[in-house]
């Protein structure tokens, strides 16, 4: 079979995958957002062509062939042949078709339906002799190009016979061995067919309806102008009706109770799907199944008609009518007759492209992926162009799709980046405040500090001065007070300057665990932690971390002065402190029972200056200098609060691969060292 009779034009797809959901063979995977045709698996039925609103898809053409040879070629006779469903494609003047054509530079016009009367003798053999059943009619090129990619176990039940399109061709022959032979119809899948190496060279082109029409636009045909004609003969009988339902078998003219019990007739892709589907598990007893993708060929993907099939079926019925009356019975069968002798049949190949069905293990996995192993998740909304998520799931696992077209996926993870990339913007605001307000803070404790130490020098040399001279007088507390209150100013001018300083880390190799109990020790000294239980629990499985830890402990001893300020309140105060690790990252987790973060304070807790607690008691700098150093060591700060009940701080620190790392090498030259 050829490659790439239909194609998706790119700049047009829009990913709908309306194509994917109605493709039967499963022959279409979106490739960097389009809905790619694979060749090697397309039947070339045209259902994609039919339910593509943005006329995504392109059909390759033979109509520029056609009309060269029209114009060009000499000394060959040049015969169209129609597809009896002509009548639905041109309702208002199909009477005038043959005289059109001619003028159009074709020497003789000819019925297709006449093949489909040479052939049913031939169904008619098979139905009552043939050595396997059910026998499938071979006179719709999808539904045979299905059965040879994914069904080909049921190739030797396709009939052995040629389509109605090249029987009349071979009839044709006969007479003009040397003739120009195009067939013109509403079917896709015969620009297939007719290249197909069993009956190669039995066609020379295959336009659509739409072509035609084209044609005639080209070379200023109108049919309006174009008288009422007949076809050429041969002339055709009951094949007028193959493109209607049963329309091959009503040619056959088969006994009433033969028509009942024996056969059965599907059109449509879904019936015809489910009928094969059916036939391959041996559930059918039927001898003769008549088979059409489409719902008859009134409904072709290049029918090119605005009438609904009703309409279309009508118009057919009334051509067949008309034409019927005029038919010479004994022309026809001596026609028929002279035939007799013509060979019709045909062999079909098979080149199965089915896949293995991956195993359970595979598919649970890519359900995984896209967050729908649990049956309650599974959406089913075919938006991917599967009727199930389990059956895109198989179409992956077969190479046959991508997770892009989940929709819902897509909506999640696009939901997921929205949330990343605002608090990726939340950060680099706070960032870029934070950077504003070093500058600032640096600026400022720079001119602040040398007028402080003159105040905390002289106020000591006073406080000295009147502890010898005024041993009585009150100007000694004073002068306290100034001392202590200029030292306060003092620290928050450090705090200042360890805020906005711009210096490296001095990474260490130390034990975080043995840190933390460092710590806890210095704290306990403290009147603010007297009724505070210190809880620690280590479920680190490497000790040692390579980070700055005076910083470190900096930001650790911040964290539990600002839990115990908030637990001043608490009738129980707890902290406790787990250290553990994920995804190679080291996290350090630190819950108080305090009175919580209320939601309206979320977005200003790491800023500089902002503090709750009352005036003289914070700076607001702790949490700011924390964020500070954390972020420097590639970390990451998180909380989760319940007023009323506590918070629960989550320092996440990316170093354990690079501790292990940093240790193994420091290990590896102190060995050396001492060898």
């Amino acid at each position: 079979m050829s490659a790439g009779i239909i194609s998706t034009i790119s700049s047009d797809c829009k990913r709908c995958y309306s194509c994917i959901r109605e493709c039967p063979a499963k022959a279409i995977k979106v490739i960097n957002g389009q809905a790619t045709i694979m060749q090697e698996r397309c039947i070339s039925c045209g259902h994609c062509i039919k339910v593509c609103s943005q006329h995504a898809k392109y059909v390759y053409s033979y109509a520029n062939i056609v009309l060269d040879w029209l114009m060009w070629e000499e000394g060959r006779e040049k015969i169209a042949m129609i597809a009896p469903s002509f009548a639905a494609s041109f309702p208002d003047n199909y009477s005038k078709l043959p005289a059109a054509l001619k003028k159009l530079g074709f020497d003789r016009v000819c019925e297709v339906s006449f093949g489909a009367d040479l052939l049913s003798p031939k169904y008619v053999e098979l139905i009552f002799n043939s050595r396997t059943y059910p026998v499938i009619s071979s006179t719709c090129p999808a539904i045979n190009h299905y059965i040879q990619k994914y069904f080909n176990e049921l190739t030797p039940n396709l009939a052995p016979v040629v389509s109605p399109m090249i029987a009349l061709s071979r009839y044709l022959r006969q007479e003009s061995e040397d003739s120009f032979i195009v067939f013109i119809g509403p079917c896709t899948a015969k620009k297939d067919e007719f290249l197909e190496p069993e009956v190669a060279n039995e066609i020379d082109a295959v336009l659509s309806f739409n072509e035609l029409k084209g044609l005639f636009r080209s070379a200023q045909v109108d049919l309006n102008d174009c008288e009422d004609s007949q076809f050429d003969p041969p002339h055709a009988n009951l094949g007028k009706a193959f493109p209607l339902s049963g329309g091959l078998l009503k040619a056959a003219d088969l006994p009433g109770d033969i028509l009942d019990r024996e056969i059965i007739v599907a059109e449509g892709k879904s019936k015809c799907v489910e009928l094969i589907e059916e036939i391959a598990k041996n559930n059918i007893s039927a001898k003769f199944v008549d088979m059409l993708f489409c719902e008859g060929c009134i409904s072709g993907p290049a029918i090119d008609s605005n009438l609904n099939y009703y309409s279309r079926r009508e118009k057919v019925i009334e051509f067949i009518d008309r034409d019927m009356k005029k038919l010479d019975k004994k022309v026809w069968r001596s026609n028929i007759y002279n035939a007799r002798d013509l060979d019709l049949t045909r062999e079909f190949s098979l080149e199965s492209k089915r896949r293995a069905v991956p195993d359970e293990e595979t598919i649970t996995e890519i359900l995984k992926s896209f967050k729908r192993e649990d049956p309650e998740n599974q959406l089913n909304c075919m938006a991917c162009g599967y009727v199930s998520c389990r059956e895109f799931a198989i179409a992956i696992g077969k190479g046959l799709g991508e997770f892009q077209m989940c929709l819902p996926h897509l909506l999640e993870e696009l939901e997921q980046a929205n949330e990343d990339l605002k608090t990726t913007q939340d950060q680099l605001h706070s960032a870029e405040k934070l950077a504003s307000i070093g500058q600032l803070a640096a600026g400022v404790a720079h001119e602040i500090n040398n007028p402080l130490g003159t105040i905390l020098l002289y106020s000591g040399l006073l406080k000295r001065m009147a502890e010898k001279e005024l041993p009585e007088s009150e100007m000694k507390d004073d002068l306290e007070l100034i001392t202590l209150e200029a030292t306060r100013c003092k620290n928050i001018v450090a705090n200042l300057l360890n805020f906005a300083r711009q210096g490296k880390l001095s990474k260490t190799v130390f034990s975080l665990s043995a840190l933390i109990k460092d710590i806890f020790r210095k704290v306990q000294k403290s009147d603010k932690f007297e009724s505070v239980t210190l809880e620690f629990s280590d479920q680190l499985t490497h000790p040692d971390i390579y980070a700055d830890k005076d910083q470190l402990e900096q930001v650790l001893i911040n964290m539990y002065v600002n839990a115990a300020d908030a637990m001043e309140d608490s009738v129980k105060k707890r902290i406790k402190t787990t250290i553990g690790e994920e995804d190679g990252k080291v996290l350090i987790k630190i819950k108080d029972t305090g009175c919580g973060i209320p939601e309206e304070n979320a977005p200003k807790l790491f800023t500089p200056f902002f503090t709750t607690k009352p005036q003289g008691k914070g700076t607001g700098l702790g949490l700011a200098i924390t964020y500070g150093i954390v972020k420097m060591h590639r970390g990451e700060i998180r909380y989760e609060s319940t007023p009323g009940e506590g918070t629960e701080f989550t320092i996440i620190m990316p170093v354990i691969e690079e501790s292990k790392d940093k240790i193994n090498e420091l290990n590896k030259e102190l060995f050396t060292y001492v060898r």
